[in-house]
């Protein structure tokens, strides 16, 4: 497991996340504010970097999908 690459995902996907998060939080739109926690809070479960980009990518498509 290369940890640089897992950091730079992790910080990228978390920026990401703080930007739906402060979104959802203004808009009071609850899709993107539960989106950007999970965004910067998932990545500590993840065991390797393919799982880590294929559920940030998934998790970044969640609010397209799903407007509540």
């Amino acid at each position: 497991m290369d940890s640089a690459a897992m950091l730079m995902w992790n910080v990228l996907f978390g920026g990401i996340g703080v930007g739906y998060f402060i979104y959802g939080k203004k808009q009071r739109k609850p899709v993107p504010l539960v989106t950007g926690i999970a965004l910067f809070g998932y990545s500590y479960l993840m065991p390797n970097i393919t799982a880590l980009v294929l559920v940030g990518l998934a998790l970044i498509a969640v609010p397209r999908f799903i407007k509540i």
